[in-house]
């Protein structure tokens, strides 16, 4: 199959790179380094072993990008309203979409693209940044939960989901698997979504308003107590919104991240830059979702508060 990567940044880049390295058709929309990229390759520095692609179909527009079978958005959410005029040249009549974003019910705005069943959203579990032109320096983890995006009540059932569309997502993970990477397959794409932000929601949240790394915030005691706090609380939302989540699944991702490299997140390293962050995706959904099945959130709404006050004032 032909892949598009859309967003060659710390996601795009380290999952392109390793679908190219593979011997896939992969084509890569860049920001800012096409040209670059087209005359030096793409630099992978990575905790499992470094590689440089020196031959790599790089773009500064779609419209001269070919349609491609699978078209995987990575770039983040808060660019989203871009997508009206990226995604027509890169899709055919059997095109499927591949969102690797965080938040919740990130899929929707590229469903209006493609027949139902036909995006696919993807959990990554990833500390990579991007630290020069097609220069990707991947720090650790890097699985992926892959699921059919249902749609925001999962109105999509069962029997809407074709055999091809099934079939696709197989052949998907086959794909990104045998390119090394680690993969997963969930029937429940959305309880995915919210074990994700079981992580996301403390750690990119406290990292920009405690102005620290996923190290400093997990061994200090106050800081910790607060990520469990909010791990709970969005937890009890995703129960409440019919998923089963384990409790032991807090300390899981508490132990996970105490032996995380010392890592910034993409929010923090995003308020740090002046960028637009994912608020909205990230934290503004589920509280909606809390307010929908009336879950008390106290913290989550408070560490919303918070965000939306650093981003109007900006870094110091």
């Amino acid at each position: 199959m032909k892949y598009a990567i859309v967003g060659t940044g710390a996601l795009g880049g380290y999952y392109g790179g390793l679908l190219a390295r593979s011997g896939l058709d992969v084509h890569f929309l860049c920001h800012h380094d096409a040209e670059h990229i087209r005359s030096h390759g793409l630099w992978v520095e990575s905790c499992k072993g470094d590689f440089r692609i020196e031959s790599v179909q790089a773009y500064s527009s779609t419209n001269s990008m070919p349609e491609c079978d699978v078209v995987v958005v990575c770039f983040k959410s808060t660019q989203n309203h871009l997508l009206v005029d990226l995604l027509p040249p890169l899709i055919g009549p059997n095109s499927t979409l591949v969102v690797l974003q965080n938040g919740l019910h990130v899929e929707e705005e590229s469903q209006r693209f493609v027949p139902p069943g036909s995006v696919i959203g993807g959990c990554c579990f990833l500390c990579s940044n991007k630290v020069g032109p097609g220069h990707i320096r991947h720090l650790d983890y890097g699985r992926i939960t892959l699921g059919i995006y249902r749609g925001r009540d999962n109105s999509l059932g069962e029997e809407q989901v074709s055999s091809t569309q099934k079939d696709r997502l197989q052949r998907i993970g086959l794909d990104f698997a045998q390119a090394g990477i680690d993969l997963a397959i969930t029937d429940s794409l959305e309880e995915a979504r919210w074990r994700k932000l079981m992580w996301n929601i403390p750690f990119n949240g406290l990292s920009v308003v405690l102005n620290a790394t996923t190290r400093e915030i997990v061994e200090d005691p106050k800081s910790r107590e607060l990520a469990s706090d909010l791990m709970s609380e969005v937890r009890s939302i995703a129960v409440k919104s019919g998923h089963s989540i384990e409790e032991s699944f807090i300390d899981k991702l508490m132990e996970d991240t105490r032996k995380m490299v010392p890592y910034d997140s993409s929010m923090r390293l995003d308020f740090l830059a002046g960028r637009t962050m994912e608020i909205e995706a990230i934290f503004g959904n589920p509280i909606r979702a809390a307010e929908r099945n009336a879950v008390p959130c106290k913290q989550l709404k408070a560490l919303y508060r918070q965000l939306i006050s650093a981003s109007d004032v900006g870094p110091a």
